[in-house]
């Protein structure tokens, strides 16, 4: 079974089933199940997400990304201070970057306050932060691949005219 087709069609359609998967793939669906089982054993299929508009909701959210300058650990480097942030269910996300930043998190809340909370008393006081860059996410136009609420171009079928 070809990996990659497998992950390529679920990376569009994490809600596919086996039997759809089977199908759109030629193979049976016990190759496709023993193959899912086998990436997620793996690590390489990681989770099965859905993009929601909290926009509208009449939930309160707030997403931010935190640029996260820190001090590597001898022996360690990064990844010491990395396991300490992951633990915070604030951060939906966390990456060592290149750039400004040696860490990048996503953070939801319910508030613009909780987010600051959590970077005045949880993120900034761990032994090795040396800096944090707040950004809250204003709108939304494009999440995972899929574009939000945004109107389609209306195309424009006049005939072109010169003088």
């Amino acid at each position: 079974m070809d990996e990659m087709k497998l992950l390529d069609v679920l990376s569009l359609h994490p809600r596919a089933t086996v039997t759809d998967l089977a199908d759109i793939l030629g193979e049976s669906e016990d190759n496709v199940d023993s193959a899912m089982k086998d990436l997620e054993n793996k690590k390489i299929l990681c989770g099965y997400h859905t993009v929601i508009n909290w926009d509208k909701t009449n939930i309160d959210h707030v997403d931010a990304f935190i640029g996260v300058s820190a001090k590597p650990e001898r022996g360690k480097g990064y990844d010491k201070i990395a396991e300490r942030i992951a633990k915070f269910p604030e951060v939906s996300a966390l990456y060592l970057t290149s750039g400004t930043s040696e860490f990048l998190l996503s953070v939801n809340a319910k508030t613009m306050r909780e987010v600051a909370d959590f970077v005045g008393e949880k993120l900034a006081p761990i032994e090795g932060v040396a800096a944090t860059v707040t950004m809250f996410v204003l709108k939304k136009y494009k999440v995972n691949g899929v574009i939000m609420d945004m109107e389609p171009e209306v195309e424009d079928d006049r005939m072109p005219v010169s003088a």
